[in-house]
């Protein structure tokens, strides 16, 4: 158990000394809270003004969690960062190894952090940027506390810490950094919603990661325990991969 703990402290370390991976996650931080200031002012202007803009199928608890949907590639990019950058040509995969012989250790530290720093970030930033979502809303905002609320943060918190440790796995996998993010961040960003308007792919786009797990942030969704386990399923493949990628490694 000591040992295990020395490798969580030196995948902490890294985390803290590597510039682009704290730096994904203020960049996470900074772009949900934002975006969650800018949707809210201008969401409360089209109702005011009654704009045919307005989605028909606007409320304003789901409002809240559309912001941190825009800042969700930063936590990809930062589960690609926490892996990727030791499997390059600069040899500090072997540094680590060194440090830390056993293999099957050494990914469970470096999963272990990745999750748990995605926690400690996802957690504050999705309810603040509700909250800043619902303050520029005015009159128009809910509380935190309404029905199907407090169910949807959490949800939200358990979706981007799983979508962080899938690219983790899916980097492993990789051995790099530019593969994942370039399947990845096109992905969430525009692709997956894009099939989902098409009737041929319509139905089969439910069972990617990113749109099934985004189920977990819709309020009062009854098809998030289906959207949990179709992204756990994703996340878990992803890492076993991983896993065998970075056993191999030679």
């Amino acid at each position: 158990m000591t040992e295990t703990w020395a490798a969580v402290r030196g995948e902490w370390a890294k985390l803290r000394c590597v510039r682009g991976t704290w730096v994904t996650l203020l960049l996470f931080a900074v772009v949900s809270v934002l975006l969650a200031a800018l949707a809210g002012r201008s969401t409360r202007a089209a109702i005011e003004s009654e704009s045919p803009l307005l989605r028909a199928d606007f409320t304003p608890e789901q409002a809240g969690f559309d912001a941190v949907l825009y800042g969700q590639p930063a936590l990809i990019a930062f589960g690609v960062l926490m892996v990727a950058g030791e499997y390059g040509s600069g040899g500090l995969m072997r540094v680590s190894l060194l440090a830390v012989p056993r293999r099957g250790r050494l990914f469970a530290a470096k999963t272990l952090v990745t999750g748990a720093a995605t926690i400690a970030v996802a957690a504050p930033v999705t309810a603040l940027s509700y909250l800043t979502t619902q303050r520029a809303l005015g009159p128009h905002g809910a509380p935190i506390d309404a029905p199907g609320v407090p169910g949807a943060l959490a949800g939200a918190v358990v979706y981007l810490t799983l979508m962080a440790l899938f690219a983790a796995g899916i980097a492993m996998t990789a051995r790099n950094a530019v593969v994942p993010l370039a399947i990845l961040l096109p992905m969430v960003l525009v692709g997956t919603h894009l099939l989902s308007l098409l009737g041929a792919t319509k139905d089969l786009v439910r069972y990617f990661p990113d749109r099934a797990g985004a189920e977990l942030l819709t309020v009062a969704s009854s098809d998030a325990p289906t959207g949990l386990a179709v992204l756990v399923t994703w996340t878990a493949a992803a890492l076993a991969c991983g896993y065998v990628r970075h056993s191999r490694w030679e």
